[in-house]
């Protein structure tokens, strides 16, 4: 058995383990769900077995306590495929009356025999998991912590990052040049995509979106999509990532390769039925308290679970985002996103962006469950970093902290060589550092 690679979700799972009869584990196709549960589980039913598919929802519609029966906590694959699975799970616990007894996992999220079903609420915890983080994969060496810089100070790892000197003081230094970001940005988060050459790890995601185009959308709520419509959607999307990217500026760009473009309604479906399958994964805005009266601008930041797939909806490769590094710059983003929502998740927190109307904004603000919060910048380097810090401060600086708590800190993250903390106060951390 190919040895697992040890991921954040890992004591996630554990922990609502230890506090619900039930978790469910969601998340895109491929980004390791089944394996990551099945590290835990006792004893394993997998729904999709071609030989046992079609008995096994029968069973679930006749008698689904025998589906459930088994070695705890017992891994239920791909459950979307008989949703009355959902209440017999929930009516397992409550008639059990123990923790750790389930684990659920799925790549939808069901419509059809929902709506009258039990919330779940009490008795199954849910969780999103993600594609694999630069720390996960082993391409960041782990050696600024973000949980330790919310606790006050910068955490050094000797055993992974390399202490130089250079001219701005002690700092970590990452190995990450900007060709290997550009094929990372490519290869994406996948795990399959790990100990491949470089051909066959970017064709993953190229893989992946296939998948998307030519059957997951229309499985996502049984409605058959036309795949050239579908690629045509994506495409567009691709251009608008880590922007606002209106739906009706996506219908105008489709409409330049479309001469019968999508109307308004069809596009809001088609983006919504790549939700449901964790394909797309916007960015919420986050509204803090200030002592201005600025209007926030509240529309959410278009978002790729994973930067491959925009990558491979636009037919491009590493090479092509050196070419143009503007662009690289927006993928370089989307996938710090990626890698912080993973860590701000092992943190019991959630990541938002901010944008007001004066043109103020902050790329990624990282708020944990104690109130606690911190302002990102996203720069893949140059002359960028000393605006990013002074759009930080700004920010900082508009912060009501008589009615809510001053940032924890300031953070550019970066796709530079050296981290270190700049005589203003905001971190500089190379994503080639950074861990939970």
């Amino acid at each position: 058995m190919k040895h697992y690679r040890k991921r954040i979700v890992d004591q996630i799972l554990q922990d609502k383990l230890e506090s619900k009869g039930a978790v469910l584990i969601e998340g895109s196709k491929w980004c390791g769900k089944t394996t990551t549960a099945t590290q835990i589980a006792r004893s394993i039913l997998y729904m999709q077995d071609p030989v046992k598919k079609k008995q096994n929802i029968i069973m679930a519609e006749l008698e689904p306590a025998l589906l459930l029966a088994g070695d705890t906590p017992r891994l239920i694959d791909e459950w979307q495929l008989a949703p009355q699975l959902w209440d017999a799970v929930r009516f397992e616990v409550d008639k059990r009356d123990e923790f750790n007894q389930f684990v659920l996992t799925g790549s939808s999220v069901p419509i059809d025999d929902m709506a009258t079903s039990h919330s779940g609420t009490g008795r199954i915890s849910r969780m999103v998991m993600r594609p694999m983080t630069l720390f996960e994969s082993g391409d960041s060496d782990g050696s600024v912590s973000l949980g330790e810089l919310f606790k006050g100070h910068w955490e050094l790892v000797k055993d992974h990052g390399a202490l130089v000197e250079n001219p701005k003081g002690l700092a970590v230094k990452s190995k990450l040049d900007i060709s290997k970001i550009a094929y990372l940005i490519c290869r994406g988060g996948w795990p399959k995509a790990l100990g491949q050459s470089d051909k066959i790890a970017l064709k993953q995601a190229y893989d992946y979106y296939d998948s998307v185009v030519l059957s997951d959308i229309s499985r996502a709520d049984g409605v058959i999509r036309n795949p050239q419509r579908v690629k045509l959607l994506m495409r567009s999307f691709s251009r608008f990532i880590a922007s606002d990217g209106k739906i009706s500026n996506i219908r105008k760009d489709m409409s330049y390769n479309d001469t019968d473009s999508l109307d308004e309604d069809t596009i809001y479906s088609y983006i919504n039925a790549l939700k449901r399958i964790f394909v797309v994964e916007d960015l919420p805005a986050w509204s803090p308290n200030l002592r201005s009266k600025t209007a926030i601008r509240t529309s959410d930041t278009r978002h790729f679970v994973d930067p491959s797939i925009a990558v491979a909806a636009l037919g491009i490769g590493p090479n092509d985002l050196l070419d143009d590094l503007s662009t690289m710059g927006l993928f370089f983003e989307s996938m710090c996103i990626r890698d912080l929502r993973v860590f701000a998740e092992a943190l019991d927190g959630t990541v938002y962006h901010y944008r007001d109307k004066l043109g103020l904004e902050c790329d990624a603000v990282v708020h944990l469950r104690n109130g606690s919060y911190a302002l990102i910048e996203v720069k893949l380097g140059g002359s960028e970093i000393d605006d990013a810090a002074r759009n930080l401060i700004a920010l900082s600086s508009k912060i009501d902290t008589d009615r809510m708590k001053a940032p924890s800190f300031l953070m550019i993250l970066t796709g530079t060589e050296f981290g270190y903390k700049r005589e203003d106060g905001v971190y500089i951390v190379p994503i080639g550092c950074l861990k939970d």
